[in-house]
């Protein structure tokens, strides 16, 4: 993730709303992938410093503060073009969804910025598939009285059909933490979430009856194993005793489609972390760190130098948590077969730049 300049010289960050230093205000164009100082010109009406064009603030962001982006002055709609893609947000008579639902956007728009600079489609119309959407659900029961009663998870988070649902529960840490550790999982984050489920609906988008559907097959295995047969056995008995040798994670062994999602998860963490890497002009050992972001994704580097670089800041990570006493930042061992189906995304990621 990069990091933007205020016009008085103040750095400025993906999340920020106004500038700590001046007190600007700020907003993020998606067009340009920046984030800019912005004047107040009249009522809703905003002046952005880095394109000198008129713009209007997100409602959620003049409403709730749960959004920093702008709104293209001419165009129709109160809402930017990440909030205008969830459908269904929490209940916020609930005060406390409302930062869960900011967390909840957050994450989100991180994945966008990504998407957008890998040059995956999310906007524009995708021939024969639906659009992306998102749903923030909450686990909610009334009981007799009339009183609303959180109870155990009736919201499971997933994709269908172009629609991504998120458990609201996973924007709570203390929660996220308890399910991380009843489903043994040694790395659950919000970010990871949204990482996973956009990697089933990109596989509906770009894999789904295209040329590579025999190279997925070859790589990953038949996706018509029936899939509720393969949750049922993997929940039951776990993973195969040999997983880490031809997954990234364990549960990538549950069905061709869950190691694709995972794999693709993989690659956006690594090359997200990468570009923040680069931006802090991170060397580890003489390299300089590469960004595989680099303008919009036109120049990215090869894979294995991204993976090289990726080997070398993970190993760094880890040991500082461990001095820190936390857990590794990124607790996997990345096999020979898994990396082969990382260097599969990332070359589908790469054809769609190129075409």
């Amino acid at each position: 993730m990069r990091n933007f300049t205020c016009k008085c010289g103040n750095t400025l960050y993906f999340a920020n709303s106004s500038c700590l230093s001046c007190g600007r205000s700020v907003g993020f164009i998606p067009e340009q992938l920046t984030l800019s100082t912005c004047e107040l010109i009249e009522d809703n009406v905003w002046l952005a410093y880095a394109d000198n064009q008129h713009y209007k603030p997100c409602s959620n962001y003049t409403k709730y503060q749960v959004c920093n982006w702008l709104v293209p002055l001419n165009q129709e709609g109160e809402y930017c073009s990440s909030c205008a893609l969830t459908t269904h947000i929490p209940d916020l008579s609930r005060q406390e969804n409302v930062l869960l639902w900011y967390r909840m956007e957050l994450a989100k728009r991180r994945l966008l910025y990504t998407l957008k600079k890998l040059g995956l489609p999310v906007w524009r119309p995708i021939p024969d598939k639906p659009p992306l959407r998102f749903r923030f659900l909450e686990d909610v029961k009334e009981d007799k009285y009339g009183n609303e009663l959180t109870v155990k998870s009736t919201i499971i988070t997933g994709h269908n059909n172009g629609v991504i649902t998120l458990n609201l529960r996973e924007a709570e840490d203390a929660s996220r933490v308890l399910m991380r550790e009843k489903m043994n999982e040694r790395y659950r984050t919000l970010i990871g979430h949204f990482r996973h489920e956009s990697g089933h609906f990109y596989w509906d988008v770009l894999i789904q009856n295209s040329p590579w559907q025999q190279s997925f097959r070859d790589l990953f295995g038949d996706e018509n194993i029936d899939y509720m047969q393969s949750l049922e056995a993997y929940y039951k008995s776990g993973p195969p005793a040999n997983w880490q040798e031809n997954y990234i994670s364990a549960y990538a062994s549950m069905h061709p489609w869950e190691d694709w999602a995972e794999t693709w998860a993989h690659y956006l963490h690594i090359v997200d972390t990468l570009e923040t890497a680069t931006e802090y002009e991170v060397a580890l050992l003489g390299y300089e760190t590469v960004n595989p972001l680099t303008n919009n994704g036109a120049a990215n580097p090869e894979f294995d130098v991204v993976y090289e670089d990726w080997c070398r800041l993970t190993t760094v990570l880890n040991a500082l948590n461990r001095s820190m006493g936390l857990d590794d930042a990124y607790p996997f061992v990345i096999s020979d077969r898994a990396l082969l189906k990382l260097r599969f995304v990332h070359d589908i990621v790469q054809k769609q730049l190129s075409a």
